[in-house]
């Protein structure tokens, strides 16, 4: 059977201006990151297996692209940074002083199948806050959200607010195993609210089925605090979140800061507040993070922490399309003066001038007209004229 050149399922290849547009997020979310004193890690593409599995639910299985090595053990294709970087901090920087401030600008792989068609590679830009706990690491990490996307050049988004303990609590209300709730949770995550009341359907009117069903429409203003706790009575988690908003809101964020209290997520290592960044244009979430108190103590020094990621291509497509230079001019020169050529090019705006592989004059000028381009430089040792070409 003959051979069509393609890439696998779940991945693409990015051109010219999808490169600049993903350079050009990278860039602003780096140097905001490193700019409030967070230090770049990198971790490797491949992880084995037992990493993500000795700290219970942190990935489902079936979103993680696994592969063989040469010794026979089960190793990943890197599904999420913040494990990694969690193994880093309490293995090789353990003794290093808490609290510790990461970033990390690398790529995620999950399986397209898991994914439901979406990109199998997913660029992103996130920190991570080890070692400090409390409102205040929280405040902290949620305004950088929010800065982290302005930086971005972005203007009509909003950060959903949610904890990890408020669906616990209500799904608790109903006599479920394991299995069951698990599929509900899904159905929650994925806002199938029709499936939901199907699935509920089996349990009848009781208080704690009306509780999960109005549950997952909690979503919008501080108002949803009031009836969350007119459900549930008071919780901790609802007064965290309360707190969180005030102090936002006293700072200037509260207009970025909505909620969302039927916020579940797949990955199972959050412990706390849990959060999503939405942007009007983007058809998914482009920010997600939370606090995961455990997570570093599965890999032998506890610490509690909290971090976010950004999907950095989802934001890049949410901004103006990016231009790239116009090529202005061709140099055409003989071999001797190709130092003269590279200084020339190198003189002048990035991208808007080239060389002419060409040996002959005429085919240099030939090959501008087929370009586009308007000139041709042609340097000598007598120095160098343009001629217009267009």
């Amino acid at each position: 059977m003959r051979y069509i050149p393609n890439t696998p399922e779940g991945t693409r290849d990015r051109l010219f201006g999808e490169c600049r547009e993903r350079r050009t997020v990278q860039a602003a979310l780096t140097r905001l990151f490193s700019q409030r004193g967070y230090s770049e890690i990198i971790t490797p593409e491949e992880e084995f297996y037992d990493l993500f599995a000795m700290t219970g639910a942190a990935m489902p299985q079936e979103e993680i692209v696994k592969i063989i090595d040469r010794s026979g053990r089960i190793c990943v294709l890197r599904p999420d940074c913040t494990t990694p970087i969690a193994r880093v901090a309490a293995t090789r920087l353990k003794d290093m002083v808490l609290p510790q401030r990461f970033y990390y600008n690398e790529t995620v792989y999950r399986s397209s199948f898991g994914h439901q068609g979406q990109n199998g590679e997913i660029p992103q830009c996130g920190i991570e806050l080890i070692g400090a706990k409390g409102k205040k690491a929280d405040l902290e990490v949620i305004a950088t959200a929010v800065d982290a996307l302005r930086a971005c050049g972005l203007e009509r988004f909003h950060i959903e607010l949610g904890h990890a303990d408020i669906y616990p609590a209500f799904a608790r209300r109903l006599e479920m195993d394991d299995e069951g709730q698990e599929t509900m949770r899904a159905l929650i995550e994925r806002k199938n609210f029709a499936a939901l009341n199907d699935f509920l359907a089996p349990y009848g009117d009781q208080a704690g089925v009306r509780a999960i069903q109005r549950l997952v429409y909690l979503f919008g203003g501080p108002e949803v605090l009031d009836e969350a706790e007119a459900l549930a009575g008071e919780m901790p988690a609802i007064g965290h979140l309360r707190d969180i908003y005030n102090q936002l809101s006293q700072s200037g964020y509260g207009d970025y800061i909505r909620f969302d209290l039927g916020l579940v997520n797949h990955i199972g290592y959050y412990t706390g507040p849990i959060f999503r960044g939405y942007v009007e244009g983007a058809g998914n979430a482009v920010l997600s993070g939370g606090r995961y108190d455990q997570l570093c103590g599965s890999f032998g020094r506890p610490a509690q922490a909290t971090g976010f990621a950004i999907d950095v291509d989802q934001v890049a497509r949410c901004l103006p399309r990016a231009e790239l230079p116009q090529v202005e001019a061709v140099i055409h020169y003989p071999n001797h003066l190709i130092g003269k050529a590279l200084a020339l090019v190198d003189s002048r705006p990035g991208g808007t001038c080239e060389l002419s592989p060409c040996g002959r004059l005429e085919s240099t000028v030939q090959l501008a007209r087929e370009k586009g381009i308007p000139t041709v430089i042609v340097l000598s040792e007598n120095g160098m004229e343009e001629v217009s070409v267009l």
